[in-house]
């Protein structure tokens, strides 16, 4: 029932009961009060309200669900939408971690295939690296021809270090000696017969010098790099 129909129901329960009384008055023959004919007045406004058709009535009442539908509606679309927002949300979250960590992974087969490409080049210069008994011996050298024989039996990558080390310590003299230490060759062995282990012509030959001093510097520093990093911070090595 909707609030014009009820209301109309309440006043006009009210005047039926006033108009009751006044009819009792009547047949008793008391007089009407001054204020009957509010109540009439209140009946027939009542009887107005009341009587408002069934059909209007019925409208007011779909209005109202219809609004409450509507609000339901509207409720239920926020709700989808924020549920669609976080949802896609979380979709976009995963999507960045699953990109960084595939970037990461490409950044880490990146690296590791330099590495490798790395090492196969230093096994391939190394490889590629005469031996000292490859030279033929000869009377004398000069500073070219020795230089000639370190480029060939040193890899690439680390003469320039070895050649470093060779210009301060004897300038490619291979029969430099330092009278004072007994220090002797390109390298400066000290003393100079620990080159022996490379060959018996240690004193003669450049070749076996080059390779004595290749091993030192392999096996005490890393490379003759890390022997000239060593030699830049002490002057010694």
């Amino acid at each position: 029932m909707s609030r014009i129909s009820v209301r109309g129901f309440a006043v006009a329960s009210a005047t039926a009961v006033t108009t009751v009384g006044a009819v009792v008055g009547v047949a008793s023959g008391s007089t009407p009060a001054a204020d009957d004919n509010n109540f009439e007045a209140a009946a027939a406004d009542t009887t107005l309200l009341a009587d408002i058709p069934a059909g209007q009535q019925a409208q007011v009442q779909t209005a109202s669900l219809t609004q409450q539908a509507d609000a339901q509606a509207s409720a239920a679309d926020a709700a989808a939408k924020k549920s669609a927002e976080e949802t896609a949300r979380i979709q976009a979250a995963k999507d960045a971690k699953s990109k960084k960590k595939a970037a990461e992974d490409k950044l880490e087969e990146e690296r590791k295939e330099k590495e490798r490409k790395e090492a196969e080049e230093e096994r391939a210069s190394r490889s590629s690296v005469r031996d000292a008994s490859s030279f033929s011996a000869q009377g004398s050298y000069s500073v070219a021809e020795v230089q000639a024989m370190a480029r060939q039996m040193i890899p690439a990558d680390q003469f320039q270090c070895f050649s470093n080390i060779v210009n301060h310590e004897s300038s490619w003299n291979y029969r430099a000696s330092n009278p004072s230490s007994g220090a002797y060759g390109l390298v400066q062995a000290l003393p100079g017969s620990k080159m022996s282990s490379a060959g018996a012509d240690w004193q003669s030959n450049p070749a076996t010098q080059i390779k004595w001093g290749l091993s030192y510097m392999d096996g005490r520093y890393g490379s003759p790099c890390g022997a000239w990093s060593f030699w830049q911070a002490n002057s010694w090595y």
